[in-house]
């Protein structure tokens, strides 16, 4: 939900995700590879059920775009990036159970992720 201040600024409802973001939980991730993995939607994603082997695959690369990964499953989360594109240059990387990780459009083929706690 886009809170109406930020609307009222007169801001159209895709820069207003960018500011606010969205967010989402109780994702289940799916596949083993990017070609079945769970396709992520939001800014903010929870991941909370993680079967061996699963991942999520990020939205198309955009410079500036940004998304967050929350691995609350019981495994490690593979993520990985759209066709064409790399994750700090590879072409996946891996949440440990219970861990986060900030992925940042660098250019329109390039995320960035920063691993938190």
């Amino acid at each position: 939900m886009i809170p109406s201040r930020v609307l009222a600024s007169g801001l159209n409802s895709l820069t207003s995700l960018c500011v606010c973001g969205d967010g989402v939980t109780g994702l289940t991730a799916t596949g083993s590879s990017a070609a079945d993995a769970l396709a992520m939607t939001s800014v903010f994603n929870r991941v909370t059920t993680t079967g061996a082997s699963t991942g999520v695959i990020l939205p198309t690369t955009e410079m500036g775009a940004d998304v967050v990964v929350a691995n609350d499953g019981a495994n490690a989360l593979t993520v990985y990036p759209q066709s064409g594109s790399t994750i700090d240059g590879n072409s996946s990387v891996s949440i440990a159970a219970g861990k986060r990780r900030v992925f940042f459009g660098f250019s329109n083929s390039l995320w960035i992720s920063l691993l938190g706690a």
